[in-house]
C-alpha cells in the first residue's frame, strides 16, 4: 500500500471529485479511491486467515498483522479469541507550498496506556458507530475537534493487530480547507497537535 500511495501522492492528471478545490487533493483522492477496501471488520466475523496460530507455550500470534506489528498475548481461552476493534484517520492536506502533509497528534501523558507517544487521531469501536469510517471520525472529532463535515474519507486501508492485539484500521480522509479546520483538543486525551509531511511515512526504510 505505501508504493500505491506513493504513486498516488505524485498524480497530476486533472479531476474534480466531491467537489475538491485543490487539484492535487483532487487527484490524490482519485488514485486513492482505486484502492479496494478490505471487508469490514465490524460487520464480519474472524475469518480463518486471521485465526491466531498458538504456539506451545500459550501465546497467540495473528498472521492477519503485518509480522512486525503482531505482538504476542497469552489467552486462557485461545479458542474464543476474538480481536476488539479501532480506527485510526489519516487525514490529508496540503500546505502553503503545495506539500501534502499528516495530521497527527502526542497523547496526553496522564493517559494509562501510549501516554505522551506520537499517533494519529483515533481509538476504539463504541456501541453505535456503523463502520470503521464512523469510528475514525467520531474519534477524530472527540480528540481534536475535526468537524466530519470538513473531510472527505476516500478509501480504508487493511487493518492490522496491534501489540495489545488491537485491530486497527487506517481511514484515509481528505482535509480540503485547512483554514476551516479550528482545532479543538481534549486535554484528557491529547497534548498537542502538529503535522508531518507525507513524505516521511513513504520513504522506504
Amino acid at each position: 500500500m505505501r508504493a500505491f500511495l506513493r504513486l498516488a501522492a505524485m498524480a497530476t492528471s486533472p479531476t474534480n471529485p466531491n467537489q475538491i478545490r485543490s487539484l492535487r487533493l483532487a487527484n490524490l483522492a482519485s488514485q486513492l479511491r482505486l484502492y479496494k477496501p478490505p471487508p469490514s471488520a465490524l460487520d464480519a466475523s474472524t475469518s480463518d486467515e486471521d485465526t491466531p496460530v498458538v504456539d506451545a507455550r500459550g501465546k497467540v500470534f495473528s498472521p492477519m498483522a503485518v509480522a512486525e506489528s503482531a505482538a504476542p498475548a497469552t489467552l486462557s481461552r485461545p479458542d474464543q479469541y476474538r480481536p476488539k476493534t479501532a480506527s485510526v484517520l489519516i487525514c490529508l492536506f496540503e500546505d502553503s507550498r503545495g506539500d501534502l502533509r499528516v495530521i497527527l497528534t502526542k497523547r496526553s501523558s496522564n493517559l494509562s496506556s501510549h501516554s505522551g507517544e506520537v499517533s494519529l487521531p483515533g481509538g476504539k469501536t463504541e456501541e453505535g458507530d456503523r463502520d470503521e469510517k464512523e469510528t475514525a471520525l467520531r474519534e477524530a472529532k472527540e480528540e481534536i475537534g475535526l468537524q466530519p463535515s470538513l473531510v472527505s474519507v476516500v478509501t480504508v486501508l487493511q487493518p492490522f493487530l496491534s501489540k495489545h492485539l488491537l485491530r486497527v484500521t487506517p481511514v484515509i480522509a481528505i482535509l480540503d480547507d485547512i483554514d476551516a479546520f479550528k482545532p479543538v483538543l481534549n486535554p484528557a486525551e491529547v497534548e498537542e497537535l502538529f503535522d508531518a509531511p507525507l513524505e516521511m511515512f513513504l520513504k522506504v526504510q
